[in-house]
């Protein structure tokens, strides 16, 4: 598997040695050992129940800071955050679905969405008409 890279006054020179490359296998340090012939190959340590309190759990963004002198961030009430963040999750129509509505009667965000897929689908059918030629 080694590809020779160039000969230079009678020496062969491999990708490995040109640039310096040496290959060694490392692994995790300290990882937890199976029990031989256990079943499964799964460890032999049971992962622990989590030790946090349901109070803690409902009032705070368990694992939410990234920083490394803070604290998790509490949770407030839902009047407190935005409108917008409780619609990330709505499902939204595809572009078959889109096709069989009248344009003039979508809203705008579902008519420039229709425009985009649209838009996507031509250049898609585009590209392969062309790599087939």
């Amino acid at each position: 598997m080694l590809m020779s890279c160039r000969r230079v006054s009678g020496h062969s020179t491999t990708i490995r040695e040109a640039f310096g490359l040496s290959w060694s296998r490392s692994f995790a340090a300290g990882g937890a050992k199976s029990k031989k012939g256990a079943k499964g190959g799964g460890s032999a340590v049971a992962p622990k129940a989590s030790m946090l309190s349901k109070e803690v759990k409902s009032t705070t963004v368990v694992s939410g800071n990234i920083l490394k002198d803070g604290e998790d961030p509490k949770l407030l009430p839902d009047s407190e955050y935005p409108d917008w963040l409780w619609h990330l999750l709505d499902k939204r129509l595809p572009l078959s679905e889109l096709k069989r509505k009248d344009p003039k009667t979508l809203p705008y965000e579902d008519l420039r969405r229709y425009a985009k897929l649209d838009n996507r689908a031509r250049i898609k059918e585009n590209n392969s008409i062309r790599a087939k030629n």
